[in-house]
């Protein structure tokens, strides 16, 4: 079902001017004529028509791809670009405006993307600027891979490949060449360069309403960056799938739309279509090198990762690969102040990974020290069964979790804890040595660190270590049920005192504090440990419970408010006492059969 678009944005008539004036606003080395809102050019303000000395390099289009154009006006890149309305080529007269604003004796070079109206714009404004004295020279670029080879006039279209011949030709120019050589430059470059897009989402131009046209589990293969359709509709695939179709069908030997084969040089751009998490850009970049070096022979000088050229709110990347050399490298690494340029990469590319400089805790212990014991003794027997029930208790409750931390948190509480569950099971039946309590706690520590993250992985790291500690300082005989209790004890003050936490701050604290407190008081007035443990278990479950009327004072659920809150208890408290409780429970169970 449509419906209407949400936007940061005043009146939709306005959006061009406005991010215009934003623009200038935080870069000072640029500034636009003052012609709103029919003049729509933002251009290098240490430059005019009178002073300059160099070619001026022109580009432009419909705007909603920001940053481009005007985000590369900058020296070493565009001396000018024209902004068009959303999607909709600039008319003749801005271009114009433009031309006379940079231009001086060495003359201009405009940069086109391949669309009639941008071509038919820049062709009217380039004869004009002509008739008036200017030496003017154009360059077409239409670098799209997507579609098959079409007779007649109708060419690629231009995309994110622009941006590169962009900065080939801002650096020839920078460097002082002729406007034949610029051009020249600038022309080379175009005709090695071929990009494809893959959109997960539609664009959703300014006061219109969203297209639904993409399914929930579709995506549009070959798109075009004004939102129309793309070349085809798929299924949505992993990301190495799709990265290997858009490989291929650049690199098609039955298409030829680039002349790169096998044992060739070149440079990889993976560009974000305006709404793609830089993650999962990354993710995209990290997949295609080595595909081009593995699977198409190619060596990648340069790879250039970000949202260069956008379609508004587009969800989606497309990828670009230009055949390189020194000369293209020496352009495309030469200085820039435009601001949007990924001035970061060069060719200085060390190592991607080193050895980590400190041993894993594993690594430094003996294998004999690390291995499972061949018989376990009675002690040894009910850590097993403790350890394997609270994990598989995590494991069972991983959605319930989750539900409960999309509520008040983030909703990743049960995946993290699930990671830790199983990361303590699988290590459970090489590496524990369950007849040591103290060695087998802050080995459960170590598969913790090594998988879980955030707030969550570090507390129990911090709770194992303190256990671990606090048991060590007996002899294996000397590990009874209060030594169990002193070590909970030991965990909890360890949290307390690293997080900043206590009892009715609505933490996994308010399960394990209650629980300390009954195992503690019931062994102490003699019951025996099995059921002190069992009753501190019915604690934790209370205490957990009763989180769901605490306010929170840690965490991310400090942040939400008191009706939230009230939906569910604390997801921290909860795992806690359910993996407290099922140890307790399974202790019970097996002490009796040993």
């Amino acid at each position: 079902m449509a419906f209407q678009g949400k936007k940061l944005i005043n009146d939709p008539n306005n959006v061009v001017t406005e991010y215009i004036e934003g623009l200038v606003e935080t870069y000072p080395g640029l500034q636009y004529l003052d012609g709103f809102p029919e003049v729509k050019v933002v251009l290098r303000a240490d430059v005019s028509s009178e002073t300059h000395d160099k070619v001026a390099v022109i580009s432009g289009g419909g705007s909603g791809h920001e940053p481009a154009q005007a985000g590369y006006v900058g020296e070493g890149m565009l001396t000018a670009a024209i902004c068009g309305d959303v999607f909709a080529s600039p008319p003749a007269d801005s271009i114009l405006a433009g031309i006379r604003a940079v231009t001086g004796p060495m003359g201009c070079l405009l940069i086109v993307t391949n669309y009639t109206g941008d071509r038919l714009n820049f062709g009217l404004a380039a004869e004009q600027a002509k008739a008036e004295g200017y030496k003017v020279e154009t360059v077409i670029v239409g670098d799209d891979c997507a579609l098959p080879p079409r007779r007649g006039i109708i060419g690629r279209r231009g995309l994110v490949g622009t941006i590169l011949v962009n900065k080939v030709a801002g650096a020839a120019a920078a460097a002082g060449l002729s406007l034949a050589d610029v051009a020249a430059e600038a022309k080379r470059a175009s005709e090695v360069i071929g990009t494809m897009g893959v959109a997960l989402s539609v664009c959703t131009l300014p006061g219109l309403v969203t297209s639904d046209r993409l399914g929930p589990e579709k995506i549009e293969l070959g798109l075009g960056i004004h939102g129309e359709p793309g070349a085809a509709v798929a299924d949505l695939q992993p990301v190495d799938v799709i990265i290997s179709h858009v490989l291929q069908q650049i690199l098609s030997t039955e298409t030829g739309y680039v002349p790169i084969t096998r044992g060739n040089r070149v440079v990889l751009m993976v560009n974000g279509l305006g709404a793609t998490p830089v993650m999962e850009l990354m993710i995209a970049a990290g997949k295609a090198v080595p595909k081009l070096q593995l699977e198409h022979g190619l060596a990648v000088d340069r790879v250039y990762t970000g949202s260069f050229m956008t379609s508004l709110d587009m969800a989606g990347f497309s990828i670009t690969i230009m055949k390189s050399d020194e000369s293209i490298l020496q352009r495309l690494d030469a200085a820039t102040k435009a601001p949007y340029w990924p001035v970061a990469v060069d060719g200085n590319r060390p190592p991607a990974k080193i050895p980590i400089p400190m041993p894993l805790s594993r690594s430094a212990k003996s294998d004999e020290s690390l291995r499972r014991p061949l018989k376990l003794t009675q002690q040894g027997y009910l850590l097993e069964m403790a350890v394997e029930s609270a994990s598989n208790a995590i494991i069972g409750l991983t959605d319930d979790l989750n539900d409960w931390d999309a509520k008040v948190g983030d909703g990743d509480c049960g995946s993290t804890m699930y990671k830790g569950a199983t990361a303590i099971l699988d290590d459970m039946k090489k590496h524990f040595p369950l007849n040591d309590a103290a060695e087998t706690i802050g080995e459960i520590g170590s598969s913790i660190r090594r998988v879980m993250g955030g707030t969550s992985g570090i507390i129990y790291v911090i709770m194992c270590k303190a256990a671990s500690a606090r048991l060590k300082a007996y002899s294996l005989a000397d590990i009874t049920a209060k030594r169990w209790a002193e070590a909970l004890e030991a965990a909890i003050t360890a949290v307390s005192k690293y997080g900043g936490a206590s009892a009715g701050y609505r933490t996994l604290l308010d399960a394990l504090i209650p629980a300390a407190e009954v195992l503690k008081e019931r062994l102490d007035a003699g019951d025996d440990p099995v059921t002190a443990f069992v009753l501190s278990s019915e604690a934790a479950v209370a205490g957990a419970e009763s989180t769901k009327h605490m306010q929170a004072q840690a965490g991310r659920s400090s942040y939400v408010s008191e009706d939230l809150l009230a939906s569910a208890p604390d997801p921290g408290a909860m795992a806690a006492a359910y993996w407290y409780r099922a140890a307790a429970l399974a202790v019970k169970d097996n002490y009796k059969v040993v």
